[in-house]
């Protein structure tokens, strides 16, 4: 009983956890990435018009729709330089709120009272760079290949169009996001070339709405000529990847579940041995195959449920406490969470339930048919 209680508790434990990752990973995506993205369904831009801003704003449960330009490029401060990804965002951008419990100095500004345009960095490039938000002489210096010359000479500071920002805020989410620069669609565009094209639309759903309706409902109204992704399908791999891990592992806690239940079968298998007189008795009073072999399932059903029901009290326990004061630490000092994130999800726990009970029953009935055959031969 002891085994399987242990067996059950992990699982929910472990299935916990994964499910805590799962619900993380959404959170960090959410700080960053947009509800739902518009992107070309061939190449990398795409013109944007009126109309089509229009078109997509229309559909019921946006809430906003910017503009995104978004490209490798080099950045240079003081003496330092590294190539970074290179955001270029609308007005809209600041009214979205997504980033403001993600800065961790300075704010969510890329247009300063007198026009100054700025920039939102990274931790990571923050760190590369040496950048100082107290600094107003030294610029960001952001560098793109000119377009259109049929020969570039990196050597030349003619191949490269630059644009100069001040840096007004860094954030830090997770260590994906750490090459990132946000700046002014329009000083973006100039600095690509990209002449009213854009990479991408981003997408913000009105609370009530799920991004899923609102990105197919987008999606018939753009046609082929477009892909339209929600959040979960922009990131799809690593929740595959996450689920996938979470199966794997749930398929072998059931196999040490099963490992434990094999001890009842061996129980059960002695008690068979040590009881034949008393079952031949059973025989002689009138008993039937059929009531030996209930006899020896309910033994077996004691041991299972009673096991499943405290392993999985345990583990809600456990898990309870986790969520509650934290117990067990990331270990990390960069992580967004102190603790491991730690989720309980009724269907898992009934998932556990079930296949305790499951392998501990057939593994008993094995050891309470032998029973009864024994007593009926030992009878005749």
């Amino acid at each position: 009983m002891a085994g399987v209680a242990v067996g059950t508790m992990a699982m929910v434990v472990v299935l916990s956890v994964f499910n805590g990752m799962e619900d993380l990973n959404r959170k960090i995506f959410k700080t960053f990435d947009a509800d739902i993205r518009i992107l070309p369904a061939e190449g990398k831009r795409f013109k944007v018009s009126p109309q089509l801003l229009n078109e997509v704003a229309a559909v019921e449960g946006v809430k906003l729709v910017t503009q995104v330009i978004e490209d490798n490029a080099l950045v240079r401060y003081g003496s330092q330089q590294t190539i970074i990804r290179l955001k270029g965002v609308d007005s809209t951008f600041e009214r979205q709120g997504q980033l403001d419990t993600a800065m961790i100095e300075g704010s969510v500004k890329l247009t300063g009272n007198n026009g100054t345009p700025y920039a939102i960095l990274a931790e990571g490039v923050r760190n590369a760079l040496s950048v100082s938000l107290e600094d107003i002489f030294t610029p960001l210096e952001l560098l793109y290949p000119r377009t259109g010359s049929k020969t570039l000479n990196l050597t030349s500071p003619d191949a490269f169009n630059q644009l100069n920002l001040r840096p007004g805020g860094v954030f830090f989410i997770e260590n994906r996001y750490d090459d990132y620069i946000i700046a002014p669609l329009k000083q973006v565009e100039e600095l690509m070339g990209y002449h009213s094209e854009r990479s991408a639309l981003e997408v913000y759903v009105k609370p009530g709405y799920t991004e899923k309706e609102v990105s197919a409902e987008i999606g018939r109204k753009l046609g082929k000529v477009f892909v339209v992704k929600d959040r979960d399908l922009l990131n799809a791999d690593l929740l595959r990847a996450i689920k996938m891990e979470k199966l794997f592992v749930a398929v072998t806690l059931s196999l040490i579940i099963l490992v434990a239940a094999i001890n009842i079968f061996f129980s059960l298998s002695m008690l068979a041995i040590e009881k034949k007189n008393d079952v031949s008795m059973l025989y002689a009073m009138g008993a039937t195959q059929s009531l030996i072999r209930k006899i020896f399932m309910a033994e077996g059903a004691i041991v299972a449920f009673s096991g499943a029901l405290a392993g999985l009290l345990g583990g809600v326990a456990i898990c309870w406490l986790q969520m509650r004061y934290g117990l067990v630490s990331m270990g990390m000092t960069t992580s967004l969470v102190d603790a491991y994130p730690v989720k309980l999800i009724w269907e898992d726990i009934l998932y556990t339930g079930v296949i305790v009970v499951m392998i501990t029953m057939v593994v008993s009935y094995i050891p309470a048919r032998r029973a009864a055959e024994a007593g009926l031969l030992l009878r005749v």
